[in-house]
């Protein structure tokens, strides 16, 4: 298996310039300590997928080559390497523009920090967007996760939106066999762009979390993340289902999303601080992993496939690659694949 400094060097540089000046225009009531059901492994293993050669450079940014979608990567976690990568995706945020994260619960400490993310967040002139946790915690109520928001420093880069204050509305699920509708927060119609703005790490129930839960269960109102946690069959409480439709459920809510926004959104994963645990957790593990870097695409079943083959390129990624498989997290690309939301297959462009 190759090293994840292996992985990078297979990934050709190409000529996305070097980015400056100015930029334009969890839901999971479980510690890490929680059990999931045995799953095989992934069909497909972290190789690199046709990095691209030197040779084949680049005049302006694409979002697809004949090899699928393309996913940029820089090893530089740093607000510059954020906007590098930001800029390389090629889609500029325009109109009302909301920047998805989660704010953390209080207590973690592996969240995206606003000195990382706001100058992006800022030069895109955005407001953050959070919904309110299905699971008690410190984020369960509005005014206790806008306290929380302020605590780890987000209201002081931005405006905080929690999008489900006042309600939620359904947004239609196309060709789901769990969900008919996916509910997000009231206010989610408005924003014009969105920036899906994702911390790649572990999760209890998911085994990962990257941009296509930050765009499900994200995005979802409280009563939202209980209906995909039940695979559609309760708002009121946290129902017992099947683990694959649970996280087939969360590809089809990804998915109303992605529909709903069409070509107004560009997908990021942040991969540092990887712990088996989600930023939802109040105690998480301590990372046994060393950072990655960032990277992002206009393709979120490519992104999160390519972040998640660099944990599995990684010479310490044993304990997060136990976690993804003990919960059979690979099986939410599949379905996510299967239902039209993206493709796996992806070139790596290094910025």
């Amino acid at each position: 298996m190759l090293t994840r400094r292996e992985f990078v060097r297979s990934a050709a540089v190409v000529g996305a310039a070097a980015v400056g000046g100015n930029l334009a225009g969890c839901a999971s009531p479980s510690s890490h300590k929680a059990t999931g059901e045995a799953a095989a492994q992934p069909e497909q293993t972290a190789q690199p997928q046709q990095a691209v050669p030197p040779s084949e450079e680049q005049s302006s940014p694409k979002s697809t080559s004949p090899d699928g979608a393309i996913v940029y990567f820089t090893p530089d976690i740093s607000p510059k390497g954020l906007a590098a990568i930001y800029q390389a995706v090629g889609r500029q945020a325009r109109g009302k523009v909301g920047v998805k994260i989660s704010t953390g619960e209080a207590g973690g400490r592996n969240y995206l920090k606003p000195e990382l993310i706001g100058e992006l967040v800022q030069a895109v002139n955005g407001t953050i967007l959070e919904c309110n946790t299905a699971y008690g915690g410190s984020r369960s109520t509005t005014q206790a996760h806008l306290a929380v928001a302020a605590e780890h420093g987000f209201t002081a880069i931005a405006d905080v939106d929690i999008m489900d204050a006042n309600g939620e509305v359904a947004l239609p699920v196309a060709g789901g066999k769990h969900l008919s509708e996916d509910y997000v927060g009231a206010t989610f119609p408005d924003y014009d762009f969105v920036v899906n703005l994702a911390h790649f790490k572990g999760h209890a129930m998911g085994g990962f979390g990257g941009v296509v839960k930050n765009a499900s269960i994200g995005m979802a109102s409280a009563d939202g993340k209980r209906w995909i946690h039940s695979a559609g069959t309760s708002k009121d409480s946290w129902s017992s289902a099947a683990q694959d439709d649970f996280l087939e459920s969360m590809a089809e809510a990804a998915k109303a999303v992605a529909d709903h926004l069409g070509d107004n959104v560009v997908y990021l994963d942040v991969m540092n601080n990887l712990s088996v645990d989600c930023d939802c957790d109040s105690n998480p593990a301590k990372p046994e992993m060393a950072d990655i870097g960032i990277l992002g695409s206009t393709d979120p079943v490519a992104l999160d496939k390519a972040c998640m083959d660099l944990v599995y390129a990684a010479k310490d990624g044993q304990a997060l690659i136990e976690r993804i498989e003990s919960r059979n997290g690979a099986h939410t690309l599949d379905y996510a694949e299967q239902i039209g939301l993206g493709t796996q297959s992806y070139r790596l462009v290094e910025v």
